[in-house]
């Protein structure tokens, strides 16, 4: 394994030590440096973090992934009774529940340690700084030169100017994996996913939890009748959400903290035990002194790339949360392979066509593609169908009372658009339609599939087998099945409709 010891005493490729330097080494940054050590390239990773495995493993996806895992299987004992099985006396450790997640974690965690040491390349226990385009000094001392740069930093929690807020006292996803004590109520501000899960996750071990969102609903930049959807399900579990607010200020009141907020004219004030802020992430760059680089970031402070992740000093290329648009691991893995391999003088680009997101509630939400607002703002005709998980065998079997799956194609082929999905095992059941999307298959083709009986899976052919009929007409027509709408070239969202073929005469 390399290390800041012997960096600087490597054999200088060309006019500099290094053919490539990779500064971050979580999702994006190991991913770039898999590819790089690859193609033959002298490396060198540096990372100046506490602790080797980057946000996914220690902090994001896995840990709470985990935690929601738990909360889960709570909440499938409490519904065995409509099955004849009696569950009393059900109780909670808290502490095994976060050793559990903890144990979980250390094992992804040194498995990604590992990889880092593995000697494929140097790896710099520092922060880095640029001193000019291809000079980066460490915290530690010294520094190296590099012909090309990734710049993998990541992000972390953005913590908006409301009055009072850091005086009162917050939670957000770090502090909330260490917690050793349960909240009795919560206030969860900021209804995005990192949000909505968390609030489901302590709502399920017993919290009073309430959702303060900014926008008109929440998952702002989903599909109305997606996130209406979610809203409802997370709403007869008990938990309370308001949106179109505004948050005017947070106090500390009689042993317990407070949110003010604009709701519908009038003020409002919320109390709880604790707050936890959700309110979205910024970019990790404190430091790197990008100026000195040439590399310019956009208005939100992100770094500008191309598709090709290059950024403004065309030697320097980004990938991951520190340049968006996603804060999304699969995107970011995705980025650091294309800029490895431009630098590789491997031609790649990123494809924003299967843009796949998931969002890990009850019931799940997961989308690929096109959805219906950026269909619209894109100007791209679509017809649609959609179909109820409450009237589908298997997942009734299941208990689902709510979500639906939804289909967009193109009028007149029928090729598939987008998809979305709100309901048990979403963010499995999306990938059957990612691989549609990326083989530009047609609904008529997905509905000729077969699908095993009974499945969550087969619930795809519903929506696909109205569009085949549907997605033939190019002007806006709507077609009646007893009284409710299945198909129609949309220009607004619409409730979830039924299929013409129902699950009893499947």
């Amino acid at each position: 394994m390399g290390s800041h010891a012997n960096a600087r005493e490597t054999v200088r490729v060309g006019s500099y030590e290094y053919d490539v330097a990779v500064v971050g080494g979580g999702s994006a940054g190991f991913a770039a440096a898999r590819v790089l050590a690859a193609g033959g390239a002298r490396l060198a990773v540096i990372d100046g973090s506490s602790e080797l495995g980057g946000l996914c493993i220690l902090r994001g996806c896995m840990p709470t992934k985990a935690l929601l895992h738990a909360a889960e299987l709570r909440q499938s004992i409490r519904y065995a009774a409509s099955w004849g099985i009696a569950a009393s006396d059900v109780k909670l450790d808290l502490a095994r529940l976060f050793a559990r997640k903890d144990e979980l974690i250390a094992a992804f965690a040194s498995d990604r340690r590992q990889q880092l040491e593995s000697g494929n390349w140097d790896l710099i226990r520092a922060q880095a700084r640029f001193t000019d385009p291809h000079t980066i000094e460490f915290s530690t001392g010294g520094g190296i030169t590099a012909a090309q740069v990734v710049i993998a930093t990541g992000s972390e929690i953005a913590v908006p100017p409301i009055p009072g807020l850091a005086e009162t006292g917050y939670l957000w996803s770090d502090t909330a994996l260490r917690l050793t004590q349960l909240p009795e109520s919560l206030i969860v501000l900021g209804g995005g996913s990192v949000g909505l899960e968390f609030a489901q996750f302590f709502a399920r071990l017993g919290a009073r939890v309430t959702v303060v969102q900014r926008s008109a609903h929440v998952l702002s930049q989903a599909d109305v009748d997606v996130a209406r959807e979610l809203e409802a399900a997370l709403r007869s579990e008990g938990i309370e959400i308001f949106t179109e607010t505004q948050i005017l200020g947070c106090a500390l009141e009689a042993n317990q903290k407070s949110v003010r907020i604009q709701y519908q004219g009038q003020e409002r004030n919320i109390t709880a035990d604790e707050i936890f802020l959700a309110l979205g992430r910024q970019p990790f760059l404190a430091g790197l002194n990008l100026a000195a680089a040439g590399v310019a970031q956009n208005a939100g402070g992100l770094i500008q790339a191309n598709a090709r992740q290059q950024t403004s000093a065309p030697h320097i290329y980004a990938a991951g949360d520190c340049c968006g648009p996603y804060e999304i691991v699969h995107l970011a893995i995705q980025q650091g392979e294309v800029a490895a391999r431009n630098i590789l003088g491997q031609a790649a680009a990123m494809d924003d066509r299967l843009l796949l997101s998931v969002v890990f509630t009850d019931p799940a939400v997961a989308t690929v593609g096109l959805t219906e607002i950026t269909a619209k703002q894109a100007g791209t005709a679509f017809v649609r169908a959609s179909y109820p998980f409450n009237d589908h065998g298997k997942s009734m079997i299941l208990g689902a009372q709510n979500g639906f799956v939804k289909i967009l194609a193109a009028p007149g082929t029928g090729e598939i658009l987008g998809a979305a999905c709100v309901g048990p095992q979403a963010g499995e059941l999306i990938h059957e339609l990612m691989v549609a999307l990326a083989q530009r298959m047609s609904v008529a083709a997905l509905a000729a599939l077969p699908h095993y009986h009974p499945t969550l899976a087969e619930i795809w052919t519903y929506p696909a087998e109205e569009l085949v009929a549907v997605s033939k007409v190019e002007t806006p027509v709507v077609r009646m099945t007893s009284d409710k709408m299945t198909g129609s070239i949309c220009t607004d969202a619409l409730a979830p409709q039924s299929p013409l073929i129902s699950e009893g005469q499947r």
